[in-house]
């Protein structure tokens, strides 16, 4: 492929941190922190509609293991918090807003060596980050590409998005496509599959609810057997899109 750049949505050893959706409920929230997670909620984003505007992966991006990048609209907010935990944080420039897609411009998939995204509307300070990680960019016409990539492995994710399963599969990534919708997102039709789900380890992965109401469960279910990883659910509900956990490892 083209080098060896990790992702940094997969924590190394264990992730001990977990930035998440500032609405979740208290039975997510407690189960995050049986798994041994210290919970970082996140603050709303007035900018953004309001079905995202809590969501992580809508306002910041993790360039690496130990860096994240954060749009100034919330950059405050996480600066003092997440600081003292060790991790970098670098101020996007792209303030965000309503409409999209002024709302996409951090939220980037990424695998073993890529990153995923529309590009013509990703954060320029965001791509400089990405292009000095060495990252092979994979242009896309979906702007939500983290919302849509839910990651398994390194070189494996799970999405609804036809072009970019097509596109993936294409470049030899394992990918496993699923029937779009079956998701909930209040103030949307439907949300995606990447929001709902976050890794604590390489082999541990969590789920924000029950997978009962989605046609693919079983084959979701064999998908992460198949690359070994174990999915834990926070809950008993409904899958419910929170705009992906992001787990990191504090120092």
């Amino acid at each position: 492929m083209w080098g060896d750049r990790m992702n940094p949505f997969i924590p190394m050893g264990k992730g001990n941190i977990a930035i998440v959706d500032g609405r979740i409920s208290v039975e997510i929230e407690n189960n995050l922190k049986r798994l041994g997670l210290k919970v970082v909620k996140t603050a709303e984003c007035k900018e953004v509609h309001e079905s995202i505007s809590y969501h992580p992966d809508i306002v910041m991006h993790p360039i690496n293991h130990s860096t994240l990048m954060i749009a100034p609209n919330v950059f405050d907010y996480y600066g003092e918090r997440l600081k003292k935990m060790g991790i970098k944080l670098i101020k996007g420039e792209k303030y965000l807003d309503c409409k999209y897609p002024d709302d996409i411009a951090y939220n980037v998939g990424r695998l073993q060596n890529i990153a995923i995204h529309n590009f013509k509307y990703t954060d320029e300070k965001l791509k400089y980050y990405l292009q000095k990680e060495n990252l092979k960019f994979i242009n896309v016409s979906q702007g939500y590409s983290k919302c849509s990539l839910a990651i398994v492995g390194e070189y494996s994710a799970i999405t609804s998005d036809y072009p970019i399963y097509r596109k993936l599969t294409m470049l030899g990534y394992d990918i496993l496509l699923i029937e779009p919708k079956y998701i909930n997102l209040p103030g949307q039709k439907y949300g995606f599959i990447g929001g709902t789900n976050g890794n604590i380890s390489k082999h541990k992965s969590v789920i924000s609810g029950s997978l009962n109401e989605h046609p693919d469960k079983n084959q979701i279910l064999k998908f992460f057997n198949k690359k070994n990883v174990e999915l834990i659910y926070l809950s008993q509900k409904p899958l419910l899109d929170i705009g992906t956990i992001i787990t990191l490892n504090s120092h």
